[in-house]
């Protein structure tokens, strides 16, 4: 039995709700491409309003972007429980390492039919039936086994796959892309995967890189911009207000940390696409910023205390500040300039989460 985590602190940024900013559909759906969405640019001098097909005049020759190259999978399905009825669930991630079975795997249990609320009274034992009659049962809450033994209150959980059935298989088959109920329908798994997309694993898409295109890579490397992969496979993301994000597998490459390592040394910025990219690096870092070939399970939560070795901006969506991204973001660019991006997105109604417009943050 592990000891509960101590809970995040609060992120310091304050804003005014979104209100009905939420992005409901992908941008292509509005009449827009993937790079018409808008962008918002905060750096020390202060805030512009620009489209993302202009950010290669907003990054400099001799910069680097890491991108994640992670490929989203089906990870949502319609599940049954005795005396429960219908429910929504979320598979996360397998679980690996000693201890883990290969046939456990990360789920969250949420309300049918949109998936728009988390189940938080599962109980340890309980068997979730899903299409073709796969069984998959609770084990423990995760990543707290035992530390709430009536399971009420319990998000996450480590599940079984009872028998011998193939879920990753099964949900190629079953399932949909992970969705929440503030989109207004059901869209196929090609919107849900950037041009990056090369190394399936993650169960939510690394939703930074999708306004990027193949012309706009075109653009950025013929001004001097260079582009360097990561993998990070994602998990859920719908933490509750300070819950870590759960552990994820990563790599990082020797040619990409090699890469990073000649940029930092030339004076170039390393900036990061995404939090997924920021989590990597930053794992894979060293305190004087040396980035190193790496690979395995990160459990590492960046916060203003943590601070960043390495990343010096980051391309981001606009989020509700629940759980770890608004840390994550003031670690990079600091309260002062976090605070004026959101006040800024909120006033210019920019549009909220993974179908929504992105921001380019630079500490320097």
């Amino acid at each position: 039995m592990s000891a509960p985590r101590p809970a995040l602190p609060s992120p310091s940024t304050v804003f005014g709700s979104p209100g009905d900013n939420t992005a409901t559909t992908p941008p292509e759906r509005r009449g827009l491409r993937r790079d018409g969405v808008r962008l918002l640019v905060a750096d020390a001098r202060g805030i512009s309003h620009r489209q993302f097909r202009d950010l290669p005049g907003q990054l400099r020759a001799g910069d680097l972007l890491v991108v994640n190259n992670s490929a989203t999978c089906p990870g949502e399905v319609d599940g049954r429980a005795a005396g429960r009825g219908p429910m929504v669930v979320h598979v996360a991630s397998p679980l690996g390492g000693p201890g883990f079975p290969s046939s456990q795997w990360v789920a969250e249990l949420r309300t049918a039919p949109d998936a728009a609320r988390p189940i938080l009274d599962g109980r340890a034992g309980e068997v979730i039936v899903l299409p073709a009659g796969v069984r998959l049962r609770l084990v423990a809450p995760y990543p707290d086994a035992g530390s709430s033994p009536t399971g009420r209150g319990n998000r996450l959980w480590r599940v079984q796959v009872i028998g011998t059935a193939d879920l990753r298989g099964h949900l190629a088959v079953h399932g949909r892309p992970i969705a929440y109920g503030y989109l207004s329908g059901r869209f196929g798994l090609d919107d849900y995967q950037t041009v990056f997309a090369s190394i399936p694993g993650s169960a939510e898409m690394p939703s930074a890189g999708r306004p990027f295109t193949p012309e706009l890579i075109t653009r950025l490397l013929a001004r001097g911009i260079a582009i360097a992969p990561i993998t990070l496979h994602t998990g859920v993301s719908s933490q509750d207000a300070g819950e870590a994000p759960q552990p994820e597998f990563f790599d990082v490459s020797a040619a990409t940390a090699t890469l990073v390592n000649a940029t930092r040394s030339a004076g170039g910025r390393v900036v990061a696409v995404g939090t997924t990219a920021t989590r990597a690096l930053e794992s894979a870092a060293s305190p004087d910023g040396t980035v190193s070939r790496r690979s395995g399970w990160t459990e590492l939560v960046i916060t203003g205390e943590r601070g960043v070795w390495v990343v010096d901006g980051l391309i981001t969506g606009w989020h509700n500040p629940e759980a770890s991204h608004l840390l994550l973001v003031e670690a990079v660019v600091g309260r002062r300039l976090t605070q004026l991006a959101y006040d800024a997105a909120v006033a210019r109604r920019y549009l909220w989460h993974e179908f929504g417009d992105a921001g380019l943050l630079l500490a320097r």
